[in-house]
């Protein structure tokens, strides 16, 4: 016999615990309990146990043997854990056909998972490794806009040949959503707009006395390019991430796949319609936001510089010409395509999780926004060179 530990239970002296274990010739380690192991009877620390299975040489095999055990709670699951675990960091068998089966299925599940260690620092790659990852993604990500680019444009084919196959619903409700529920948005950004380039040109034209020039500032700058350029914005953040949510969130939930399925090109049930949609809008959306923001220089000249509505639109219309109208409406038109596309493409190809949808949300914004500065800049450019 190595070791005797008896608890009592400290008001009737009743023995209520008991642990056993000795070292037999064989370099068995044998462990037995009984009474009550349950807590708050004084169950005996595993610690003589722990010590024993230490002690040089290590025993060849731990057996646990349960057949005098009268009742057991999680006190019993700890302390055979507790030798459990030591065992497996010596090295040593540990015979469980001694303990009741609910406790070998409570030991087996705590034992399953090991411990979660720390997270060892990834080795950072090599600088000409991380711009040939860099060159791939970017090649990657250039062939699939390509690739949707032209899908799109095969689907707008079938559209004029009529074999494409939408409902007319659809392209109504993006239609609504695109238009009308997107008027008081745009007028809020430009008349704001508009009185802010009308304040700052009338401080520094006050100057020189030619107040009257306010309204050359303020049209010829909304029409060519800020008022496109706002409403770009404004509906990228509004429809463009819209049709990138609601399309990422049928890639997770497989809807697209169903589609495909059921023989639907996803590209003309779910693309087309918001496509032609905001690619129809943008320019009446832009022409709006015009008129907006003209009327924010109209309150600016008549409230701070004395120059009647009369007298302003007439400098307005003296002004603009055609020319920046239709090079505005053209740039919208652009930015509506655009926009379209990105949300588009962003939706369909995103992840399935919930991460993926967000992380395809906000991709959409970003590449939007950026396409729209790009498509301005090469726009103005070529507007200069052709003298428009």
């Amino acid at each position: 016999m190595i070791g005797q530990e008896v608890a009592e239970d400290g008001t009737s002296g009743v023995q209520r615990v008991n642990l056993e274990y000795a070292r037999r010739p064989d370099g068995t380690l044998h462990v037995a309990l009984g009474g009550e192991w349950k807590l708050g009877g004084g169950l005996p620390a595993p610690q003589g146990v722990l010590e024993e299975i230490a002690r040089p040489p290590h025993p060849q095999r731990v057996m646990l043997e349960t057949s005098v055990l009268a009742g057991w709670d999680s006190g019993l699951l700890t302390f055979l854990l507790a030798v459990v675990s030591r065992c497996t960091e010596l090295g040593v068998e540990v015979d469980r056909h001694g303990l009741p089966e609910g406790v070998k299925q409570l030991l087996a599940l705590a034992t399953a998972v090991p411990a979660r260690h720390a997270r060892r620092r990834a080795t950072p790659k090599p600088f000409l490794a991380r711009v040939g990852d860099a060159a791939i993604g970017w090649r990657n990500g250039w062939r699939d806009t390509l690739a949707f680019i032209g899908e799109a444009f095969v689907s707008l084919l079938g559209l004029l040949t009529g074999k494409a196959r939408f409902r007319r619903s659809d392209l109504l409700r993006a239609l609504q959503d695109c238009g009308a529920q997107s008027l008081g948005i745009v007028a809020l950004i430009n008349l704001l707009v508009g009185i802010i380039l009308a304040f700052v040109g009338a401080i520094e034209l006050r100057n020189f006395g030619a107040q009257i020039y306010v309204a050359h500032l303020v049209g010829i700058g909304m029409l060519r390019d800020i008022a496109p350029i706002m409403t770009g914005i404004i509906v990228t953040g509004r429809t463009g991430a819209s049709f990138t949510a609601e399309l990422a969130t049928m890639e997770a939930n497989q809807e697209i796949d169903a589609l495909k399925t059921l023989g639907i090109p996803p590209m003309d049930f779910l693309v087309l319609p918001r496509l032609l949609a905001l690619s129809l809008m943008m320019p009446l959306l832009c022409l709006y936001a015009d008129l907006v923001g003209i009327t924010g220089g109209l309150v600016v000249s008549a409230s701070m510089l004395g120059i009647s509505p009369v007298q302003y639109l007439e400098e307005t219309k003296r002004a603009v010409g055609l020319n920046h109208l239709f090079l505005g409406l053209f740039m919208s038109f652009v930015f509506g395509v655009l926009v379209a596309l990105t949300g588009c493409m962003r939706g369909i190809r995103s992840g399935r999780s919930a991460s993926a949808v967000g992380e395809a949300t906000t991709s959409a914004v970003v590449t939007g926004i950026v396409n729209i500065v790009v498509a301005t800049a090469i726009i103005t450019v070529i507007s200069y060179v052709l003298g428009i």
